[in-house]
């Protein structure tokens, strides 16, 4: 396993180093008409710290580049700009790249001080079908991704865009209240590190609205519902995630790295293992421990040579350029 990026070390304010993904959809209620009420998608954007591990969550009405330039600017608006977001090949993210005319420096180091230089902001995206590089971020959205979709399905809310908009907003708080550090049993210091405790500096968090939040009519006024499906969320965040916080132990042996002229086989869930596509790899991209973690191959599909970038995880060695052919 390689050693933290040093964005995860840096002393920084909140939301200076970012990781984003997007996570959802839900069925929400668009507009009521006579037949009954019509129905869209909606999606939420999750922006990461990297520093802090504070969370903040935006809604999106589509998967279209601009609605998430609109997510990221109003996540600037609040939370200021940052100095580098990470995020995977979504087609959502590379197109707002391009339209915000931001350079993709893990192709492209040269681009990557002249645009520190010009915007301060530079986006790095991870190899395709390499998610445990963003683990940081995608572990909070999974967790986060299955404790809703079992709520919402289990108890089939009818869903507002203000409600969701308040939902997640009860959400980013629940998830930021959780600790950073194991939980002491000192007396003398009773406070738990958080990550609402670095961006707000208070101790503690908002208490909930009084009032009983069950019933049969509690689907009649928004803002009940709204905090019944918080209190669901916590309930399940406290007993599915919270128990788990513990070291994990991943990745400890070293291993002979891939070499350029390697014979590997390119994995593809989609088909069966003895029809994965043979290549060889063109390059190899070591990490500043000088161990290799993701590769450049080269395939030839249908014809046509292609070039791929992958993580080792998604390769398998058949013949090392050292062995000979």
């Amino acid at each position: 396993m390689a050693d933290l990026p040093a964005e995860r070390l840096q002393v920084a304010p909140p939301f200076t180093y970012v990781g984003v993904d997007v996570f959802g959809p839900w069925e929400v209620a668009f507009r009521r008409t006579r037949g009954g009420q019509a129905n869209s998608k909606s999606w939420a954007v999750m922006f990461s710290c990297l520093c802090t591990r504070a969370v903040h969550i935006e809604v999106i009405e589509t998967m279209s580049t601009s609605s998430f330039i609109n997510a990221l600017r109003r996540f600037f608006a609040i939370r200021g700009p940052a100095k580098q977001i990470r995020s995977d090949c979504g087609t959502n993210f590379v197109g707002a790249c391009h339209e915000l005319q931001m350079e993709k420096s893990s192709f492209s180091p040269e681009s990557v001080q002249k645009y520190f230089k010009e915007q301060s902001c530079v986006w790095v995206f991870n190899p395709p079908h390499a998610s445990h590089m963003g683990g940081a971020w995608e572990r909070m959205i999974g967790m986060a991704r299955r404790i809703l979709d079992c709520m919402l399905l289990e108890h089939k809310s009818r869903l507002t865009h203000e409600v969701l908009t308040t939902l997640m907003a009860e959400v980013t708080a629940v998830m930021n209240a959780r600790p950073l550090v194991p939980v002491s049993s000192d007396p003398d210091s009773p406070l738990i590190l958080s990550p609402a405790m670095l961006l707000t500096q208070k101790t503690g968090t908002p208490p909930p609205p009084p009032g009983n939040f069950g019933g049969t009519n509690l689907f009649k006024e928004e803002w009940k519902q709204v905090q019944s499906l918080a209190e669901i969320f916590w309930r399940r965040w406290r007993r599915e995630y919270l128990d788990t916080l513990q070291i994990r132990h991943k990745w400890q042996d070293v291993r002979p790295c891939l070499k350029e002229g390697d014979v590997v086989l390119l994995k593809d869930n989609s088909v069966n293992r003895n029809e994965w596509p043979m290549a060889i790899v063109t390059k190899a991209l070591p990490g500043q421990d000088k161990l290799v973690r993701k590769v450049e191959v080269k395939v030839v599909k249908d014809g046509t040579p292609k070039v791929y970038s992958r993580p080792i995880s998604e390769v398998v060695l058949l013949l090392s350029q050292e062995a000979g052919f």
